[in-house]
């Protein structure tokens, strides 16, 4: 399975909080003196097309074959040619990742230099890379990368690799679109007489397969064109917008999307059967937690909280491990696990106490699982939590209701500092599969209201006749915005909160002092983070003869990046939420406030926003409402989304005008 390292921004992650692990048995490369095959001679001679522009490297051919075993077992083999065309296209490269239930068969590599002069990757041009992209993780997935000789300016790099791949795993998903161009790819899948195959795709139109042998189906793309998200602001995340395709060839392969979704799901819930029977030292656990609940949600809030402060996050990845969980009863003894594990030992402790709950898998980036794609993409597993028709607590914001009429509370346990009931911002508006046997499908994960998510801002100033500022601000933070300090308090020192804070702030008002501040934080989880601090600027207003120009928006700022050129790709609002900023400021003695900005007042469907300047006395007065109502809008309202920027921008920046008396 070779990939391009730089360019492949989308690497498949399938169940687990991060890569699938394993390692193989690695083969002798490069032992071999083979010339450069004749595909790869014929790609190297494909023309650069025009629409390749400022590209550092083009994909000049890229073609996988699998050929499918009776018992759906995938051999993979993968040709493919790659034009370097900026000294930073060197980075762009090939790579087999392997674990303990893939074998390597061989991988080679070339290269056919500027000059024309070709050369083999010897066994000292392959290097063995671990899975280290998260540090919280023990895995035993590798990745050979070749380093051809002479690959510079000029040169194509020729790859090709044979691997058997896992046994477990019945689909492929085809990455068809990159960091870079890629002129023709081809995808071949060779199956068994009689075993169907399904496809689906995402973000592509899709391309129909020929038939080039019984059964053995293939499927071309040409001129694909990079995807560069760099420059536009407030984008989707990469992975959610890369072109792919899936096929399936499992159980999966039946006809009908949902039918599909289904098929998957009771994969899902076969994988992790018995993995959450409660032990009797679980039981013990749960009991106790929930010993004189009065409700429904104390009865979870006391077991989700004892699984988000009591199991550290820890991934050890070997295998199916990167699929399957641990047992309940070893999660529970050991005090650690992965996504899929707290997901286990919480089904396991709500299922003593009489509570229905499932397996989600989902992506922790919005957008990346597509309900017109059945597949196992994903990087994460959540919790689908049955709750009773009679119950109704408005504490309980994350329902969805499933097409058997029930309703589930989506609940992620891995996240530590989000309570249940509420979720954290990347994940609403995504997609994942309820694994629930017969009854699975693919659910919409809900964007929630903005009341859930925010904060609170108070601030009493000062201001003296020299324009310096001085006073204190009241912050307080609900929801997942909350949920974001709490971690950062976590995971940080007082010397780097003290830092962050003052920069933070210096950003508001350059020349700040940060004098004091002091964090409030409820062990419950869902009572509101505080944040006061004390601060002084000097110079903060503008004398101007017998005039102080002053703005009465002294901290916080609510505005996304945008801008004026023809938008193609979603926005991305981030999350819901309601802001309320409330600030005094009084005046200096000897003025009195000359004029004042005009009120602000928009509502589009999306978000609202409301600003209002009063005095009363010697005081100047500053309230504003900033709401969220969705968390991603198409590029259609880019006019809409950069007036609402606009807008707010102006309006942060208004100045109140004081004369002296």
């Amino acid at each position: 399975m070779v990939r391009i390292l730089i360019s492949s921004r989308f690497v498949v992650v399938l169940l687990g909080s991060a890569l699938l692990a394993g390692l193989g048995s690695a083969p002798v490369f490069g032992k071999e003196k083979l010339p450069v095959p004749q595909w790869g001679v014929d790609a190297a001679k494909t023309p650069i097309p025009g629409y390749v522009k400022d590209a550092d490297a083009v994909i000049l051919f890229d073609e996988y074959v699998e050929t499918i075993d009776a018992q759906g077992r995938a051999v993979e083999r993968e040709r493919e040619a790659i034009r370097i065309l900026k000294p930073q296209g060197r980075n762009n490269t090939c790579e087999v990742s392997y674990d303990v239930d893939e074998k390597v068969n061989y991988f080679r590599a070339w290269t056919i230099a500027a000059d024309e002069k070709r050369y083999q990757a010897q066994d000292t041009d392959f290097v063995d890379e671990g899975d280290t992209g998260v540090p919280v993780m023990l895995s035993t997935r590798k990745y050979r990368v070749a380093h051809p000789p002479a690959a510079d300016v000029g040169a194509v790099e020729i790859c090709e690799s044979e691997e058997l791949m896992e046994p477990y795993l019945q689909e492929k998903t085809w990455s068809i679109q990159n960091g870079v161009p890629v002129v023709f790819q081809a995808l071949e899948v060779d199956l068994p007489q009689g075993r169907a195959h399904t496809e689906a795709w995402h973000s592509f139109k899709g391309v129909t397969p020929v038939e080039v042998a019984p059964n053995h189906w293939r499927w071309e793309v040409k001129d694909m064109p990079a995807l560069v998200l760099r420059n536009i602001p407030s984008p989707p995340v990469w992975a959610a917008l890369a072109a792919r395709m899936s096929v399936q060839w499992g159980d999966a392969a039946v006809v009908g999307k949902d039918n599909q979704w289904k098929a998957i799901g009771q994969w899902v819930t076969t994988l992790e059967a018995n993995r959450p029977d409660p032990s009797p030292e679980i039981s013990a656990k749960a009991q106790a937690l929930v010993a004189g609940a009065p409700d429904f949600y104390t009865k979870l809030s006391r077991i989700t909280e004892s699984i988000q402060k009591d199991i550290r996050y820890f991934v050890v990845m070997r295998g199916i491990g990167g699929l399957q969980a641990n047992h309940a009863s070893d999660i529970f003894r050991n005090r650690y696990g992965d996504c899929k594990d707290k997901t286990t030992l919480l089904i396991s402790m709500l299922q003593v106490v009489g509570i229905h709950a499932f397996y989600v898998p989902v992506d922790d980036r919005r957008g990346v699982v597509d309900p017109d794609e059945p597949s196992l993409v994903g990087n994460h597993m959540i919790t689908a939590i049955e709750v009773p028709a009679d119950v109704t607590d408005p504490r309980l914001k994350a329902i969805v209701k499933g097409k058997d009429g029930k309703q589930y509370l989506i609940f992620d346990p891995t996240n530590e500092r989000t309570p249940v009931g509420n979720l954290p911002s990347y994940e609403q508006g995504s997609y994942g599969i309820l694994a629930a046997g017969a009854s699975s499908q693919v659910i919409a994960l809900p964007v929630l209201d903005p009341k859930a998510n925010g904060a609170e801002r108070n601030g009493a100033f000062a201001l003296a006749v020299d324009g310096a500022i001085s006073g204190s601000v009241d912050n307080s933070y609900i929801g997942p915005a909350g949920g974001e300090w709490r971690y950062r308090l976590k995971d940080s020192d007082l010397k780097e909160q003290h830092d962050h804070l003052e920069q933070m702030v210096g950003r508001e008002i350059p020349g700040v002092t940060l004098e004091s501040y002091k964090f409030v934080e409820p062990d419950a989880l869902d009572k509101p983070v505080e944040l006061h601090y004390k601060l002084t600027a000097h110079e903060y207003a503008r004398t101007v003869g017998p005039l102080m120009l002053i703005r009465p928006r002294v901290i916080g700022s609510d505005t996304l990046p945008s801008d004026e050129k023809p938008r193609t790709v979603p926005i991305n609002l981030n999350a819901t939420g309601h802001w309320h900023d409330s600030y005094d400021i009084t005046l200096p003695d000897g003025y009195a406030v000359d004029e004042l900005p005009d009120p602000v007042n928009l509502d589009l469907d999306f978000a609202s926003y409301h600003s209002s300047f009063s005095t009363k006395g010697k005081v100047l007065h500053y309230e504003r409402d900033y709401t969220v109502r969705k968390v991603e809008l198409p590029a259609a309202k880019e006019a809409e989304f950069a007036h609402l920027e606009g807008v707010i921008g102006s309006d942060e920046r208004a100045t109140a005008v004081l004369k002296r008396q």
